[in-house]
């Protein structure tokens, strides 16, 4: 990977770009493609996270569909106060403001989106395994990842399919991940859409 951000992508860095407002990865609305992959799931018990949730217009469209059991973390406060004032009976216990790498729990499912593309590209190793760690032995990790180069220095940071298969397919069976046919507009052509399983170890 030869990106090398010259800036700390911190907790500091983040409440920035959320105070000044600075975020142009953000759809201000839930992914399509995303709400079209929730709109399939039936069981609303399943515990759900979203990791660098941002302003997390997934996290509302999940609670407002009754998948109560939704969770959120993100380094920036602001962010995170921007979905509470917009859904104020989301459960502020639900909304983590920390570190993914620092999380102890268990989920069903993840939910990716734009958090990958967010952080040191020296850390997706990490992350895969972070998330296989995170997920029950059935769990799920299903989102977009930009299939496009983006920026060096500075987030989002891109990829492609045959770099990301090297992280994930050490922790997860790829059930899919291919061009993503119901792209938002903006990002038509730009993304994959991943649904990854978690291997079970024996």
């Amino acid at each position: 990977m030869k990106n090398k951000p010259k800036i700390i992508l911190d907790s500091r860095y983040w409440e920035s770009r959320y105070q000044d407002n600075s975020t142009g990865w953000d759809l201000g609305k839930a992914s399509r493609p995303l709400e079209y992959y929730i709109e399939q799931l039936s069981d609303k018990d399943l515990k759900i996270l979203i990791p660098g949730g941002g302003n997390s217009y997934e996290a509302e469209y999940l609670i407002k569909r009754g998948f109560k059991n939704t969770f959120v973390v993100d380094l920036s406060k602001t962010a995170l106060m921007n979905l509470k004032n917009r859904v104020p009976d989301f459960p502020s216990s639900q909304l983590l403001q920390k570190d993914f790498f620092d999380i102890n729990m268990k989920f069903d499912l993840i939910l990716e989106q734009t958090f990958f593309c967010a952080i040191n590209p020296s850390l997706r190793n990490n992350y895969a395994e972070k998330i296989s760690e995170l997920l029950t032995d059935n769990g799920k990790l299903v989102g977009l990842l930009f299939n496009v180069p983006l920026y060096q220095e500075h987030p989002p940071f891109g990829g492609n399919k045959n770099e990301y298969e090297k992280y994930f397919e050490p922790y997860f069976n790829i059930e899919i991940m291919e061009l993503c046919y119901n792209s938002e507009s903006e990002r038509k052509g730009k993304e994959l859409f991943m649904k990854l399983q978690k291997k079970i170890k024996r």
